[in-house]
């Protein structure tokens, strides 16, 4: 009996990963939604990113050389501001990347019926954090490559869980918006004519700055170094195992089967 059930749960295994290349790439995917989403240890670090820029507030609000984007022309008088990312930054979508594991689908199926649900929860310590600064007299602006489709349910999905959200200037920014492409930095500019963005956060690097076009994973690195007095004082990044462009960047952002994929990867993990 335990020999035939053992002989079960193997057969189950493979058919999972014999199933098609979608069920492979979610299943590899398995343990870093897992982690996302129960582990403790992801949730102090979003708390610790958060808290650590609340304490910092008073200081960049009344420095008024305290200017977190590179694209900023510098002008004076201009009010505090904060730009934030949206997708794994203020909300938490890895209820949809465990559809996509199991359902075996990938990207985008399923992403347009997430959104419109408007049910995404928020990341630990954004909430505090937001509220503290808006009362504070900063501006909230939220900059995302969400398609301009998007934004409604984005908007409404964002004042239903109690964030700052004025009505009074568009405050979130998307993908194709004003002739706006997938790149932030005409965002940023945008932002910082009339606003002194004191602080910005993210999941990826390109929230920050922009990366020549397709930049591989040495680049990336490279480049956090040449900016390492911003991390933590003007920029704060939230980690994303789950996805981005730092898995893209292995395989040199081409679209590469699985079996491709998962080649490169093997090909560029450290063993000593």
């Amino acid at each position: 009996m335990i020999k035939n059930k053992r002989n079960l749960f193997f057969c189950s295994i493979f058919y999972l990963f014999s199933v098609d290349s979608d069920a492979e790439k979610n299943l590899e995917s398995l343990m870093s939604v897992l982690y996302s989403q129960t582990s403790g240890e992801i949730k102090a670090t979003f708390v610790q990113t958060y808290n650590t820029a609340t304490e910092l507030l008073d200081k960049a609000i009344n420095d008024e050389d305290w200017d977190a984007v590179l694209e900023s022309e510098g002008k004076t008088n201009r009010t505090p501001a904060i730009i934030l990312d949206v997708d794994e930054t203020v909300l938490d979508n890895t209820p949809f990347n465990a559809r996509s594991i199991m359902n075996q689908t990938s990207y985008p199926e399923g992403w347009d019926i997430w959104i419109y649900e408007e049910n995404a929860t928020l990341i630990p310590g954004v909430k505090d954090f937001l509220a503290s600064a808006n009362n504070k007299g900063v501006k909230i602006f939220y900059v995302t490559n969400r398609r301009t489709v998007y934004e409604e349910a984005t908007k409404n999905n964002i004042k239903k869980l109690g964030l700052p959200f004025d009505d009074d200037i568009d405050v979130l920014l998307t993908r194709g918006e004003n002739g706006w492409g997938s790149s932030k930095a005409s965002r940023r500019l945008h932002v910082s004519k009339d606003y002194r963005v004191i602080m910005m956060f993210g999941d990826n690097l390109n929230d920050f700055f922009d990366l020549p076009d397709k930049a591989d994973y040495v680049t990336r690195k490279e480049s956090v170094l040449k900016h390492e007095n911003m991390w933590g004082n003007k920029w704060f990044m939230l980690a994303n195992p789950v996805y981005g462009h730092w898995e893209q960047s292995i395989y040199g952002f081409e679209l590469l089967d699985e079996d491709s994929k998962t080649k490169a990867k093997l090909e560029n993990i450290r063993v000593n």
